[in-house]
């Protein structure tokens, strides 16, 4: 019995190693490193340097490295929630606990629950830059190549011309 044209196995190309050792045609590397606390008392708090890298056409910038607070991420996710198509992964959470007053640890500023939180977010970031309809979101853009989030900025699309 033959196969009829419509089912026939498509033929694959073997890859050679030219194929197996180039550049991908597209990719897009995020990585959450450094994390870093800063201040005293009630006003401490840790950023982490976002570290880019990208082939895709929509960025302008092909490399870049900002750092953000918690808070930005949230900032992010609020801003994608508020304005794109597109379901928004969950967020390392607030830890609330963690926070409160009489503790015998040092709570937030521990390195072990920093770095839980750091793989969270690099997670979290890689989801969301990873979807197609948020990588034309203005907001993503901002949050990853601006040394500084310009919270009054128009939200909308990237347009390339």
């Amino acid at each position: 019995m033959t196969a009829q044209p419509a089912t026939a196995r498509i033929t694959t190309k073997k890859q050679t190693l030219e194929d197996a050792y180039s550049p991908p045609a597209n990719f897009l590397e995020i990585d959450i490193l450094d994390p870093q606390t800063h201040g005293v008392d009630k006003k401490r708090y840790t950023d982490y340097e976002v570290r880019m890298r990208t082939n895709l056409p929509v960025f302008k910038v092909k490399e870049s490295s900002v750092r953000r607070r918690y808070s930005d991420f949230e900032w992010l996710r609020s801003e994608l929630e508020r304005d794109s198509k597109i379901v928004v992964p969950a967020m390392p959470g607030k830890a609330w606990k963690r926070q409160l007053p009489f503790r015998g640890d040092d709570g937030i500023f521990e390195d072990e629950f920093i770095e839980d939180r750091r793989k969270g977010l690099e997670q979290f970031v890689n989801k969301v830059a990873g979807h197609p309809l948020a990588q034309n979101e203005r907001c993503l853009h901002m949050f990853l190549q601006e040394p500084v989030i310009d919270k009054n900025y128009v939200p909308g699309k990237i347009r390339n011309t």
